[in-house]
């Protein structure tokens, strides 16, 4: 009895050296460019959690203004800047306080209130970005307090 071998057809011969290295290639580029998108993604979400914090920092010194009366040294006129810890980070607080004015020019029993927290990181810039609040404060005595821009 005589067994016969199978012969191989045409297009049945698999796949070259060179089909190989060109299919690892291609692959190679598309795994590089999803690795890039993975450390992208991870610096973003560091950069949104200490905004998140950087606003916490910014609420909880609006909400220390809030509780003092409105003739309280604190709501003096002027710049202060401190440095906060929080979350075992320390972020730069600028607290703005200026009087408004009516058109005519004399004083509104009004004050604008801007507190900007800068995280204090390293890397790069972009996670140092700050984080305004702005808000206004008055007095309980009758007076124009209207808001004009």
């Amino acid at each position: 009895m005589k067994t016969q071998t199978p012969k191989n057809k045409k297009g049945q011969q698999g796949f070259t050296l060179m089909e190989t290295s060109i299919a690892m290639v291609v692959m190679m580029v598309g795994a590089l460019g999803i690795a890039s998108l993975f450390v992208f993604s991870t610096q973003n979400n560091v950069g949104g959690s200490e905004r998140a914090l950087a606003m916490a920092v910014a609420q909880q010194q609006l909400e220390q203004i809030r509780s003092v009366t409105y003739e309280d040294t604190t709501l003096d006129v002027g710049t202060t800047t401190s440095t906060v810890r929080s979350a075992e980070q320390n972020y730069t607080v600028q607290r703005t306080v200026a009087q408004e004015t009516n058109a005519d020019g004399s004083a509104k029993q009004l004050k604008k209130i801007t507190i900007r927290v800068t995280p204090n990181v390293g890397g790069p810039n972009w996670l140092n970005t700050a984080v305004v609040l702005v808000s206004f404060r008055s007095t309980l005595a009758t007076g124009s307090y209207a808001v004009a821009n």
